[in-house]
């Protein structure tokens, strides 16, 4: 008897899997519609919005961090894309990586008075702050140019930017909409040049990002 109600509840389960199916699940709030995106300013969500920094380490692999807590705004109007605004600041200080060590390492203040291998104990934010939006035919892609404040340097930076999805928010109830981001920089460019070449100098940037209107 006590392996018949194990076995009834899987045989209950088998079944009734294909009848949900079939009625379908909760639909997704958002999705890659341009029709669903208002016009407005969008805040960026912290929550949701990271940026994954990635270099070669040594030849033998490609290691991996992250900035979240991303802030900023979206000036957006679907009627003109082009000239969409985004201004966003990353705190550098959160920085993480699956490495304690290499994360310490990052924030470390340099030895004996000199200058820190990477970002030093209290770096300032790094900001983005766009200067040009060039839509592809499709009006899905576009290339934002702007300029790159980190450790201390601006430097141009241009991001291949695809739009995700647009809806309501169920949790906050705000229109929201988010994007995802691929570009490159070179550390050496900002003054970050320990371990080159053995860390590689150029960095693939992946952004995620969601902005709610306000």
């Amino acid at each position: 008897m006590r392996h018949t109600l194990p076995f009834a509840a899987l045989a209950l389960a088998v079944v009734a899997v294909p009848v949900v199916l079939a009625q379908g699940g909760p639909a997704v709030p958002g999705a890659p519609d341009r029709s669903r995106v208002a016009a407005g300013t969008y805040a960026a969500d912290p929550g949701h919005t990271i940026v994954v920094w990635e270099v070669d380490h040594f030849g033998f692999s490609k290691y991996q961090g992250i900035f979240g807590d991303v802030t900023g705004t979206l000036v957006l109007d679907p009627a003109n894309p082009a000239a969409a605004k985004v201004d966003v600041t990353i705190p550098v200080s959160k920085v993480t990586t699956a490495s304690s060590g290499l994360t310490g390492h990052l924030l470390r203040a340099g030895k004996d008075g000199a200058k820190p291998d990477f970002f030093g104990p209290a770096p300032a934010d790094a900001r983005f702050v766009s200067t040009r939006v060039v839509l592809d035919d499709d009006g899905d892609e576009a290339k934002v140019t702007g300029n790159l404040t980190l450790n201390g340097v601006t430097r141009p930076v241009t991001l291949e930017v695809d739009f995700h999805g647009a809806g309501t928010n169920p949790g906050s109830k705000k229109e929201t909409v988010g994007f995802e981001a691929e570009g490159e920089i070179r550390r050496s460019d900002f003054g970050i040049l320990y371990g080159i070449p053995l860390v590689s100098d150029r960095v693939e940037l992946k952004i995620h990002a969601a902005f709610e209107k306000q």
